[in-house]
C-alpha cells in the first residue's frame, strides 16, 4: 500500500481538545518504558527537546520521571499545545517545562535551548531529543532527521517513536476498531488517515541511511516502530 498524505498540522480547536482527552497511556507508557530499557544509564538531568509534543502528555510524564531534567516541547499547531499549556499548569511544572508553537525546520531551537535554567555555560544541544507520532506527519520526512542532527548534545540521547503503515486499508481498519473503537470519530477518523500516511520499517530506514544516523530502528509493538541510540551514532557525511 502506498503512503497516502495527510495534513502536517492538526489546527482544529476540537482535535486538541479530543487529543487531550483521549487514552494515549498505552503509548505514551511503551515510550518512556522504551526510554528507560534502552538508556539506563540516563542521569535524569540536562535539557529535554520534545518535536511533536502535542499536549504534552509525555513531556511532563518523562519530567515527573527525570526530575532533574529541564523540558522544551515544540508542535505546529496551537490547538494541540492549549490544552498543554493547561496540564502544565496543572501539574506545577511551569519551572520546569515550556511549550512553544513552532514549525520544522526551526531555526529558533538553539537559542530557546540555552534559556533554560539548567543550561551549563559553553554547552550547546540538548541532552535528550524525544519524539513521538510526528514522522508521519511530514511530507519532507528529512526535516525530523535534521533538526534532531543540529540541535543533539555531543553524548546526547534520542528516541523516536511513531506508527508504522499497514498493508492494506482493511489492516488499518481493523487497527483503528481494535484501539480506537471507543473514541470520537474524529479521532477514529485522524487515526486511520495516520495509519495510512506511515512510513513502513524500510522506509524509515532509507532516511536514517540518507541522514547519515546509525541509529537503531525495530518493531515495538503491532503498530509502532521505535528509533533509538546515542549522539555517537551520528555521522555527518
Amino acid at each position: 500500500m502506498k503512503r497516502m498524505l495527510e495534513p502536517e498540522l492538526m489546527e482544529e480547536e476540537e482535535q486538541g481538545l479530543v487529543y487531550a482527552q483521549a487514552d494515549f497511556s498505552g503509548p505514551n507508557t511503551l515510550f518512556l518504558d522504551l526510554f528507560a530499557e534502552n538508556f539506563p544509564h540516563f542521569s535524569g538531568k540536562g535539557t529535554v527537546l520534545d518535536l511533536g509534543c502535542g499536549p504534552a502528555d509525555i513531556l511532563i510524564r518523562f519530567a515527573r520521571k527525570y526530575p532533574g531534567c529541564t523540558c522544551v516541547g515544540i508542535d505546529g499547531a496551537e490547538a494541540m499545545l492549549a490544552p498543554g499549556h493547561l496540564a502544565v499548569e496543572q501539574e506545577q511544572l511551569g519551572h520546569r517545562i515550556t511549550l512553544h508553537c513552532q514549525c520544522l525546520p526551526c531555526a529558533a531551537l538553539s537559542s530557546v535551548q540555552k534559556n533554560q535554567e539548567n543550561q551549563k555555560a559553553g554547552q550547546e544541544g540538548f541532552q535528550v531529543i524525544l519524539s513521538n507520532s510526528l514522522l508521519h506527519h511530514l511530507h519532507t520526512p528529512a526535516i525530523l532527521w535534521q533538526t534532531i542532527q543540529e540541535n543533539i548534545a555531543p553524548e546526547g540521547l534520542i528516541l523516536v517513536m511513531d506508527l508504522f503503515r499497514p498493508t492494506s486499508p482493511e489492516e488499518a481498519r481493523h487497527i483503528v476498531k481494535t484501539y480506537a473503537a471507543d473514541e470520537p470519530a474524529i479521532l477514529q477518523k485522524d487515526f486511520y488517515n495516520s495509519l495510512l500516511a506511515a512510513f513502513d520499517l524500510d522506509e524509515v530506514r532509507t532516511q536514517l541511511t540518507q541522514a547519515g544516523l546509525a541509529l537503531h530502528c525495530e518493531k515495538v509493538s503491532d503498530r509502532h516502530f521505535a528509533v533509538w541510540g546515542g549522539n555517537q551514532c551520528l555521522t555527518i557525511y
